[in-house]
């Protein structure tokens, strides 16, 4: 095809533009719908440009309830919502069986490098490559010599970006091989897609992805050294990495725990994941953390994302490690040089499949030809690190051409030259129109019984922006699901194994990180719906048609202070404060910095439930989601010296939270997370109750003052409707104590929460039969409330209720001494190890 031979216009019910160059992935150069697009584009023409975006926004709402994000390292403080394209990339089964062929012979070709640079090194004995390729690479990790796993198969997982250049032709633009991202996004994506277009997606015979990760789980299962069940873990970086979103979706997906570096401990030359009840031995890591920070001890040595001793206890064979550890070397884009040759001395043959034309900078004679065609070429480092990105020179001006042409001279082993090939254009949806827009594929191929299997499909990335000439999601790109298109209907495919296994308890086996997010999770949930409850009433209060007397006023705020401990607050009988209240209150409500705000609250919620998103809900995770939504609906609601009615804009906030505590109580299994989730909600509001009461009720005042504090507890509590129910001769001392504090079945009396924690104490593991240090300190307090006389405890002598203001003073003590006896015994405070001293200038390259 000549890419300048202008092309002919498409029907205008399409109003598909047309570029002059370049190839067109649904389109013919005379203008054709191509044969396996056509059904996909009548349909996307039926349903119109109004139907289009409103399954672009359904997708959009998925893909949020789902909690699916990702990071862009320029700006870490913002978790973006992962984006999707409502019109895949179609292949059609012909095509794919060609691309398929081609990735299961490079995918052997890389498992024989990864075998050969760890063993023999026939590469360069051979002179096939030069030695600088391999050793000054920082992905080569000597460490690793001789590692191996079980079998012929060293890398487990490959993945590899394709491109389809102006000839039409698809070749290989880079290679991945150290912890391959993208195939749980494209798993994501191809689950809402088959959502948003559920008939168009069963009609279109699409391949479906389920198999290729029922092999990626059998095949880890396989590589257990340890015989019996093995224990697979995926180990993660954490919640503060840019694919932690898929980390945590393919642990769900494929049954594995998710694990962070400090869960696991390396004992006796194996693997232990530190759980509630003790260690548990791993037997198999599905990494997805860059391997020099696997281990401190061998490798960087001040990471704190690794397990120290990992590398000895793989090395011992005592786990393995998937992919291994020293697998990034191969995603050096100097490997595209010399793979014609490497192809022919290991295989005996060319590959099917090209890669684009690279330079390495570390031949003396491509240097030159990269300087000389700077302009119009691609430049990549050959070790990626957040941060260093690839360039193109054609966007360069003549002073950062020359600072290039600079470093290329200064560091010429550190980076390679690609020739940039335009990307095929493929149907976008872009601002209410379809548009061409260039895209790249990538996919992945998993080790199988005897050679690879290649995912039908992959992550298709496109370039909304016309100008951008690099695809890349760190630069703004958005995704678009993969249908590889079958002839005829295919079988379902599910994960069920063959086997047959005993079902595993594993509600004990989640690691003491897990436990102890669940825990602050509860707690801070509770610590914001006990201030929101509490503001709700004060504004309620203070918004009435006659005005409160002074020490009731006063009291009432003086309460929103202590219950949310914003010190010194209200608390400092400041006049200022009190003339004028409303900045103050705002503050605790919306100041996100300011430590026991709702906002401060939320916010530490919302972060503690990130840790443990593998162990929510879709459900929950929507309204863990709303829940940000209403606190910035709350933010620009409530405008200062402005405020009408404030109580009404708390309402959505505290029905959501209502509705995630429901959430819990109704749909988590009554495992240790539960368990853990419930004890901190129990706790904090016992807390906060106690707070609220020392606040409101200890202090004596008048009679009418007295009613009106009494009545605003009860209204926090949730209690002032089953208060004129229960008692109908109005609001004494007495019986608002025995609501609030003594009634076992008020859900939100003091005692209640007490029982409710021995109930969870209980049920913690290794605490059968025994009366632990935080069992001692709730019976004391339980025992002290249910040995308390009521009137003994409304009666005063002075200015405060002596005997009330002891036994919550004692309470508080006896309940936050518990929570810290929890902390100590199930919690990890371990500290990671630190590197004391440098002994290796190569770190400092990492």
């Amino acid at each position: 095809m000549n890419p300048s031979e202008p092309m002919k216009a498409v029907p205008r019910s399409l109003d598909y533009p047309f570029l002059n160059q370049g190839v067109d992935e649904a389109f013919s150069p005379d203008g054709e719908i191509r044969a396996h697009w056509r059904y996909l584009l009548e349909s996307m023409q039926t349903l119109g440009l109004d139907g289009i975006e409103e399954r672009q926004i359904k997708a959009q709402r998925i893909l949020r309830d789902d909690g699916a994000t990702y990071k862009v390292y320029n700006d870490p403080a913002n978790n973006q919502s992962w984006q999707l394209n409502p019109i895949p990339l179609l292949i059609d089964s012909e095509a794919w069986s060609q691309v398929e062929s081609a990735l299961v012979e490079r995918a052997e070709l890389f498992n024989l490098i990864l075998d050969d640079v760890y063993g023999p090194r026939s590469l360069i004995k051979q002179r096939v490559i030069p030695p600088e390729l391999l050793y000054a690479h920082a992905g080569f990790l000597r460490a690793c010599n001789g590692l191996k796993l079980k079998g012929e198969q060293q890398l487990i997982l490959h993945g590899v970006d394709l491109v389809r250049g102006p000839d039409g032709v698809m070749k290989v633009m880079a290679d991945r091989t150290q912890a391959p991202s993208g195939a749980g996004y494209a798993l994501e994506n191809r689950t809402v897609m088959s959502r948003v277009f559920p008939s168009l997606f069963r009609d279109s015979h699409v391949h479906r992805l389920s198999l290729f990760f029922a092999r990626l789980r059998q095949k880890l299962q396989d590589l257990n050294p340890n015989g019996g069940i093995a224990r697979i873990v995926v180990l993660t970086p954490g919640a503060y990495n840019e694919t932690y979103f898929e980390h945590a979706y393919l642990a769900n997906y494929l049954g594995f725990n998710l694990v962070q570096g400090r869960d696991l401990i390396v004992r006796d030359g194996y693997v232990w994941m530190k759980s509630l009840d003790g260690l548990k031995r791993v037997d198999v890591i599905l990494r997805r953390v860059d391997d020099v920070y696997c281990d401190p001890v061998e490798l960087k040595g001040d990471s704190q994302l690794g397990v120290p001793g990992l590398l000895d206890a793989a090395r011992m064979g005592n786990v393995a490690i998937a992919n291994p550890l020293g697998s990034s070397v191969l995603e050096n884009p100097a490997w595209l040089r010399y793979l014609p040759a490497i192809s022919r001395h290991l295989l005996g043959r060319d590959l099917q499949m090209e890669s684009v034309n690279t330079w390495w900078c570390g031949n003396p004679e491509e240097l030159d030809y990269v300087c000389n065609n700077l302009h119009n070429l691609l430049i990549k480092p050959t070790y990626r690190r957040p941060g260093l990105y690839e360039v193109y020179g054609a966007e360069l001006d003549k002073k950062k051409l020359q600072a290039w042409k600079n470093r290329l001279h200064k560091n010429p082993l550190q980076y390679v030259a690609q020739e940039y090939i335009p990307c095929a254009y493929t149907p976008t949806w872009h601002q209410g129109a379809i548009q061409p827009r260039a895209t790249i594929l990538r996919t992945f191929a998993v080790a199988s019984e005897s050679s690879y299997a290649v995912l039908p499909g992959g992550l298709t990335r496109v370039n909304l922006d016309t100008t951008e000439k690099i695809i890349s999601n760190q630069r703004g790109s958005v995704s678009k699901d993969t249908w590889v298109l079958a002839t005829e209907p295919e079988k379902l495919v599910t994960l069920r194994s063959s086997e047959k296994y005993q079902p595993q308890e594993i509600t004990s086996e989640l690691p003491s990180r897990v436990v102890e997010n669940l825990f602050w999770m509860g707690r801070y949930a509770e610590r914001a719906e006990s201030a929101l409850r509490l503001l709700r009433t004060v504004f309620m209060q203070l918004n009435k048609s006659e005005s409160l007397p002074d020490p009731v006023y006063r009291s009432l705020l003086s309460a929103v202070t202590h219950v949310t401990y914003t010190y010194p607050g209200f608390a400092a009988e400041n006049p200022t404060l009190f003339s004028d209240p409303e900045p103050e209150m705002l503050s605790i409500l919306l100041d996100m910095n300011r430590t026991g705000s709702v906002a401060h609250s939320l916010t530490a919620m919302i972060n503690a439930a990130e840790q443990v998103k593998e162990q929510l809900s879709s459900d929950t995770q929507r309204v863990i989601n709303d829940i940000g939504d209403e606190l910035q609906t709350l933010n620009n609601a409530l405008t200062p010296g402005a405020l009408s009615a404030p109580e009404e804009a708390l309402d959505p906030l505290v029905t959501t939270l209502l509705a995630l505590a429901g959430l819990i109580h109704e749909s988590m299994l009554r495992g240790h997370g539960w368990h853990f989730i419930e004890m901190g909600r129990r706790m904090e509001r016992a807390l906060q109750s106690i707070s609220l009461l020392r606040a409101l009720l200890v202090p004596k005042f008048d009679p009418s003052a007295q009613d009106l504090l009494i009545e605003s507890a009860l209204q926090c509590g949730e209690a002032l409707i089953p208060y004129r129910r229960r008692y109908q001769n109005g609001i004494t001392m007495e019986n608002g104590l025995e609501m609030l504090v003594l009634n076992s079945n008020n859900p939100r009396s003091l005692i209640y929460q007490l029982e409710q924690l021995e109930y969870h104490f209980a049920e913690l593991p290794n605490t059968q039969g025994l009366l632990t240090r935080e069992r001692k300190l709730l019976l004391e307090a339980t025992t002290a409330l249910k040995l308390s006389d009521v009137t003994q405890l409304a009666e005063s002598n002075g200015a405060i209720r002596q005997p009330l203001d002891q036994l919550l003073a004692r309470a508080h003590y006896l309940v936050g001494a518990a929570g810290k006896e929890i902390s100590q015994r199930y919690f990890d405070h371990a500290q990671s190890p630190q590197l004391l001293v440098k002994n290796t200038e190569w770190q400092d390259h990492l």
